[in-house]
């Protein structure tokens, strides 16, 4: 296998074959990923709270480099986050979601007010306190219903929330949940809500054709209140769509292209076909690290997902079709990766790249 450095994101050898991805310098990489894919099968049935995949997060410094340096994190860069979700996603798929959704919840919390911050931030960047994220009411689902899942009303200076949040990742195995309701006048505000407060009810996690182990609910809200009311605005606004769900993809992708090299050892007519795909998802790694590092229109932002996305399915099927009919039972990791692949068709899309995937499909 080639030599590459950490700074790198061009992982092709010249057999075809994909280079692992490297961890950013900042994070303990040296057995993170190990870990990871040991835990793998247990956090695919358990989730990576119950299986210690996030305690392996924590230990690593992985969760403290989401947070700012003077909120107690150690404040990675946006390339570096990227490179480690997709180096995450390669190895569990259903710790990197996990790790999406509570980076997503710091994320808005960190553009809250600064008691706020000082009192939640530290704990989680340590691992001590566990969060997570439920604003789909807000962005993708039930927005067709034409009245909101989840409101927010003021009575008495403090906020009261009703309805439900219809999808919410580890929301029972964590000790709060951001959350987005729309206010009496339209607006839209996010809140923090600990995962027992009263009124607040947590279904039974879904039985979803992939990533069970994510242990996703609908949320049911019965005039609970928040611990902390958190400005839309002040964290840069409800996001869709974004690049940590394009590295995810990618990461996927990655280990689907990686048993199509394997195979492609030993089965020569297959190392033109492990080649061309390993040239296909560095193409596209190389675009979404340009975009972490330099930034991207919101086009071209969808038309990356939407590629992406294409190609982690098309890789599934692709790894499926070389590992032949053993592929195809219960259990086998390509099993797995084909039903995880069809996740990132309904996992928070926007209208744009669903639409470009449909149109791709139709050309076929």
């Amino acid at each position: 296998m080639s030599r590459i450095s950490r700074a790198q994101h061009a992982f092709v050898h010249p057999n075809g074959s994909l280079v692992s991805s490297p961890l950013p310098n900042a994070v303990d990489s040296g057995t993170l990923c190990d870990r990871l894919t040991a835990l793998a099968d247990k956090t695919a049935a358990e989730g990576p709270w119950r299986s210690g995949g996030f305690d392996v997060l924590a230990r690593s410094g992985m969760l403290a480099g989401f947070i700012a340096v003077e909120d107690g994190g150690t404040g990675l860069t946006d390339s570096a986050i990227t490179a480690a979700l997709v180096a995450i996603a390669e190895r569990c798929l259903t710790t990197a979601l996990a790790l999406t959704q509570w980076a997503a919840a710091v994320r808005i919390i960190a553009g809250g007010p600064r008691s706020a911050k000082k009192e939640l931030l530290p704990p989680l960047a340590c691992g001590t306190a566990l969060t997570t994220v439920g604003i789909s009411q807000l962005t993708t689902s039930r927005r067709h219903l034409g009245r909101p899942a989840l409101t927010a009303s003021q009575a008495d200076g403090s906020w009261r929330l009703d309805g439900l949040c219809p999808w919410v990742t580890g929301a029972d195995s964590t000790q709060t949940i951001v959350t987005g309701a729309t206010t009496d006048d339209g607006g839209q505000m996010f809140f923090v809500v600990p995962t027992d407060a009263a009124g607040l009810t947590i279904d039974s996690p879904l039985g979803m054709l992939a990533l069970t182990g994510s242990r996703t609910s609908v949320v049911r809200f019965a005039g609970v209140r928040p611990a902390h009311a958190l400005s839309p605005q002040a964290s840069g606004g409800v996001r869709t769509g974004g690049l940590s769900t394009t590295a995810l993809a990618v990461g996927s992708t990655r280990a689907s292209v990686g048993v199509i090299a394997r195979e492609a050892e030993t089965r020569a007519g297959l190392g033109s076909v492990a080649a061309d795909f390993a040239a296909e998802i560095a193409a596209v790694e190389s675009r979404l690290m340009t975009a972490a590092a330099t930034g991207i229109e919101p086009a071209d932002r969808d038309r990356l997902r939407a590629d992406a996305n294409g190609l982690v399915v098309r890789a599934a099927q692709a790894a499926l079709t070389t590992s032949k009919g053993a592929g195809f039972v219960t259990g086998h990791p390509v099993e797995r990766l084909v039903r995880e692949s069809l996740f990132f068709l309904v996992w928070s899309c926007p209208q744009a790249v669903t639409e470009a995937f449909l149109c791709d499909l139709t050309a076929g």
